[in-house]
C-alpha cells in the first residue's frame, strides 16, 4: 500500500498544533517538512519549518520526512539531525559536484538517519542512477520546488515509471517518493507508475475530512 507524507507547508500558524494532532489521528504516515532557505528556491521557510518540526517531535510519534531545498546543505543537515527524523532528503542540484553528493549522503547515514536524494523536474534520471544503491529514498519533484499549490507536470509521471523499472531491473529497494500537485484525482496514476510515498499538502490540509482524504489517497 502506498504511504502518505503530509506536507505542512500551508498549515496556518494559529491552528498548527490542532492541525498536527488531527493529521496524526487521520493516520498520515509522515509529516513532510519543506525546508527552504530563500536561495536555492525563492521562498524562505527555514525558521517556521524548524519550529513546526520541533513541535511535532514533542507531541507525536509520527516520523518526520525532511526535504531540504537549500544551498548550504550541510548546515541544515546538522540542524535537523538533532530531531532524529526518519528521512533527510537533499537536492542533487544543490551540490557542487557528485563527490559532495556522496559525502553528504554518507554523512546522513552515519548519523543513523535514512538518506534521500531529490531532483527537479528538468534533471535527467541518468544523472543520479549511480547513487541509487546508497540511498533509502528517491524523491521525484513533480512540480518546480519552492511553491505550493502547483499542478503536477505530466512528464514527471513517466519519469517515475522509468525509475521504477530501473530499480526493478537492478534489484534495488529504494523507495520512490513524489512531491507536488498530488491530490486524490491524480493519485491513481502515480500509484500505477510505481510511487511508494506521496507527498500531499494542500490536497489534505484544504480538505474537509483529513481521515477520509488520506484513506482515499492510500486506497
Amino acid at each position: 500500500m502506498v504511504e502518505v507524507s503530509t506536507s505542512i507547508l500551508s498549515v496556518d500558524e494559529k491552528e498548527a498544533m490542532n492541525t498536527f494532532y488531527n493529521l496524526e489521528v487521520a493516520k498520515t504516515d509522515y509529516f513532510h517538512i519543506d525546508v527552504m532557505d530563500g536561495k536555492f528556491v525563492e521562498r524562505d521557510t527555514s525558521s517556521l519549518m524548524h519550529s513546526y518540526a520541533s513541535s511535532i517531535k514533542q507531541m507525536s510519534n509520527i516520523p518526520l520526512d525532511i526535504h531540504l531545498m537549500v544551498s548550504d546543505v550541510k548546515e541544515y543537515i546538522d540542524e535537523y539531525i538533532a530531531l532524529k527524523p526518519h528521512f533527510i532528503t537533499i537536492h542533487y542540484e544543490a551540490c557542487k559536484d557528485k563527490k559532495q553528493v556522496k559525502e553528504l549522503l554518507e554523512y546522513i547515514k552515519n548519523n543513523e538517519i535514512n538518506c534521500g536524494l531529490s531532483i527537479k523536474p528538468n534533471t535527467k534520471l541518468e544523472e543520479i542512477y549511480e547513487f541509487l544503491p546508497y540511498i533509502s529514498l528517491f524523491l521525484v519533484m513533480t512540480v518546480e520546488p519552492g511553491k505550493g499549490g502547483q499542478d503536477i507536470i505530466p512528464s514527471t509521471i513517466k519519469k517515475i515509471a522509468k525509475l521504477k523499472e530501473y530499480l526493478y531491473q537492478n534489484n534495488l529497494e529504494t523507495y520512490i517518493e513524489a512531491d507536488g500537485g498530488i491530490k486524490v484525482s491524480n493519485s491513481e496514476e502515480l500509484k500505477e507508475a510505481g510511487v511508494d510515498i506521496m507527498v500531499v499538502g494542500s490536497g489534505i490540509i484544504n480538505s474537509d475530512d483529513y481521515k477520509k482524504t488520506i484513506k482515499e489517497l492510500k486506497r
